[in-house]
């Protein structure tokens, strides 16, 4: 809604201030300079980025367009599935933990946070960590820096969309220019036409640059850094685990170990203490605290 809100803005601004000037709308309306800047970019798009980039740059513009940020419900699922998980490594045998991590899709804790488990990148990570507590052969530092390893490849594979559209926003204005050229190319070729036709293709010309400049600073900057803070909150949840895990390894008792992890969520969603005990360590009517009370 905020992008559909901000773009109706811009463009709603910039059209009414160029009619109010006395300028005719319909001047800017130039398809082939469109179909050169546009096409041009999406090709070089295409060029620098593999089939995998393409198809999760696809996915983080319907995520930034959607505004399909986590919400507080996505933070407690991570933190239930977290908290059942660590009461288990605590209270029954390996064997029986085993189950949960080794196959996450058939385990009841899984599956009653659902959320958790359609995050395939999430829950395997997870499952892979409480595994090696499990082991207990590792130490808490050697976790830490394997986790800060991973979580720093996760980032820089989920941001990927961000730097290739930046890339392509930071073109445009150039793009742009090779639009007007082309243009100016033409009105050249009819030195000998009338001032007013003359006049025209070198307006046509202009909206090159024009549409150049504000696809890049007007549209795709800001949908770029969007997909940047949508990505970079969505890897938050990371490291909820990484600090949970790491208090839970230390000896923390698994309630304590759920507040490393709540303390670092962002002030505007993180759950007060209040919720998270009541959806999690006591069971309350919450959805997450009949998940665990099941699972448990």
């Amino acid at each position: 809604m905020g992008f559909l809100i901000g773009t109706i803005i811009a463009v709603g601004c910039m059209l009414g201030g160029f009619a109010a000037m006395g300028g005719h709308i319909v001047v800017i309306w130039q398809p082939w300079e469109f179909v050169i800047i546009c096409g041009s970019a999406l090709g070089t798009f295409i060029v620098a980025n593999n089939v995998l980039t393409i198809k999760d740059t696809g996915r983080a513009l319907g995520e930034a367009i959607m505004d399909k940020s986590l919400k507080q419900r996505d933070y407690l699922d991570v933190l239930g599935v977290l908290y059942t998980l660590m009461r288990e490594m605590r209270g029954k045998a390996r064997n029986e933990v085993e189950e949960h991590v080794d196959n996450p899709e058939e385990s009841t804790i899984f599956q009653n946070f659902p959320r958790v488990l359609a995050n395939k990148e999430l829950t395997n990570f997870i499952c892979d960590y409480c595994r090696l507590i499990i082991i207990g052969n590792a130490r808490t530092h050697e976790i830490e820096a394997l986790m800060d390893e991973e979580i720093e490849t996760i980032l820089h594979d989920t941001l990927k969309p961000y730097h290739a559209i930046t890339i392509v926003a930071e073109s445009l204005p150039a793009l742009g220019i090779v639009a007007a050229v082309l243009g100016v190319i033409k009105a050249m070729g009819a030195l000998d036409q009338s001032p007013e036709l003359l006049g025209g293709l070198i307006g046509s010309a202009l909206v090159g640059t024009f549409a150049g400049i504000f696809l890049s600073y007007g549209l795709l900057s800001p949908l770029a850094n969007k997909i940047r803070a949508t990505r970079e909150k969505q890897s938050r949840l990371y490291i909820i685990v990484k600090q949970t895990l790491l208090a839970f390894m230390n000896g923390a008792m698994p309630q304590i170990a759920l507040e490393h992890g709540r303390k670092t969520i962002s002030s505007a969603d993180r759950p007060s203490i209040d919720i998270v005990e009541n959806e999690t360590v006591t069971g309350g009517t919450g959805k997450a605290g009949d998940n665990v009370k099941q699972a448990a």
